[in-house]
């Protein structure tokens, strides 16, 4: 490991603490149509509960030590300040992997998957089967905040290869993403295959032209519900992309100085991308989604949080042309946002090895269904091992 790790303990002042609690019970409330839900954005009522539980029953210092149960560390990879977890794998033979989280997420999504995947016979696994994960905070986002600089998909992905090679000392290894974390592991597989034993997906990071969409059947069931699926989703869910990819500095000034406008930006995609049933709270639990804005909020990074988006649509495609040629495992979680077929997959994906439909689950895989996740990582890299 490299002389430039440096052990890491969170602790937020309270002078911080302190100035979230007035600013929320200072909160003007926008109006909205009666009974209008979420269907314009965030719901009203749920946002005032919401924010009446972050005011007087969130404890921010359990999660806190939570995060802080993990091994923490701080590392500089050219102008990048890199935060991340690295946490051992017990086992005969434990896989390094590199665990890689997306927006509106951060490493919080993954407290629950990483003891499942370092230590598999806690949970009833073979230890065969353990991995020593590192888990970084993506640049710009969170505890990797980096204040003035912009990184892209293509960036973090040599930041990303920098730090399990050249820091961690790490020659081969397996990757796993959802959100921006997908487009990031492909990148870095793609390019760098040398160092990759398999990648594994829960989101499939496909473009969404109509080229490409004309290469879908639509006499299957499958082809037209990916078809219904595009266009519900361009058509009623892509603002926040072309707000965050064309004027991101207007936006970070609303949610860097406003927590609760702030959580309405990012608690509606939780609401929207995961199988909550309508229920969100019951399913997922409040200090889940809080203490994931709590790590946007304390470190004011939600604006350095929108740079991926700028660069995918002022760049090309990230994902190269040739496509990625490592082998590659995919666990189709049915809320997810976009349920690409095999058959589109295949001419992105070379070698595609697993193909798994999961029972339930949705966009943010490993905080929803760490136990489905960590099972289908441990089947994917079961015979890449050695």
């Amino acid at each position: 490991m490299s002389d430039s790790v440096q052990p890491f303990m969170l602790r937020v002042d309270q002078a911080t603490l302190d100035d979230l609690r007035d600013r929320l019970a200072r909160t003007r409330w926008p109006d909205a149509p009666a009974g209008s839900g979420w269907r314009y954005g965030a719901d009203l009522e749920y946002l005032e509960r919401l924010v009446a539980y972050w005011r007087h029953e969130y404890d921010w210092r359990r999660h806190e030590a939570s995060l802080n149960g993990l091994r923490q560390f701080t590392t500089q990879v050219g102008d990048a300040s890199v935060h991340f977890i690295h946490e051992p794998g017990e086992g005969p033979a434990p896989l390094p992997i590199l665990l890689s989280h997306g927006w509106p997420g951060s490493v919080w999504e993954f407290h629950r998957i990483i003891p499942m995947l370092t230590h598999p016979a806690r949970f009833g696994a073979d230890p065969v089967d353990a991995f020593t994960v590192v888990a970084p905070s993506l640049p710009g986002y969170g505890l990797s905040h980096s204040p003035g600089r912009r990184f892209s998909v293509d960036a973090i992905a040599e930041i990303f290869i920098a730090l399990m090679r050249d820091v961690l000392g790490y020659r081969r290894f397996g990757t796993q993403g959802g959100d921006w974390g997908a487009f990031i592991t492909s990148k870095l597989a793609a390019d760098h295959p040398d160092a990759v034993v398999g990648l594994h997906l829960n989101l499939l990071p496909l473009r969404r032209d109509p080229a490409l969409l004309a290469r879908v059947d639509a006499g299957t069931d499958e082809g037209r519900r990916y078809r219904d699926q595009v266009a519900h989703f361009m058509a009623e869910e892509t603002g926040y992309q072309w707000i965050q990819g064309t004027k991101p500095q207007t936006l970070a000034f609303g949610l860097t100085d406003s927590p609760v406008g702030l959580a309405a930006w990012i608690v509606e995609k939780f609401q929207t991308w995961t199988d909550n049933g309508g229920d969100l709270d019951a399913y997922l639990g409040r200090d889940e989604v809080l203490t994931n804005i709590m790590l946007y909020w304390v470190t004011g990074a939600i604006g350095s949080s929108f740079w991926p988006y700028y660069a995918r649509l002022h760049g090309p495609w990230p994902i190269p042309d040739s496509g990625v040629r490592v082998p590659m495992g995919y666990a189709e979680f049915p809320k997810e946002i976009l349920q690409p077929p095999r058959t589109l997959a295949e001419g992105a994906f070379h070698d595609i090895r697993r193909w798994e439909r999961m029972p339930r689950g949705g966009h943010f895989a490993a905080l929803e269904q760490p136990e489905l996740l960590a099972s289908e990582i441990r089947a994917f890299f079961r015979p890449l091992r050695g």
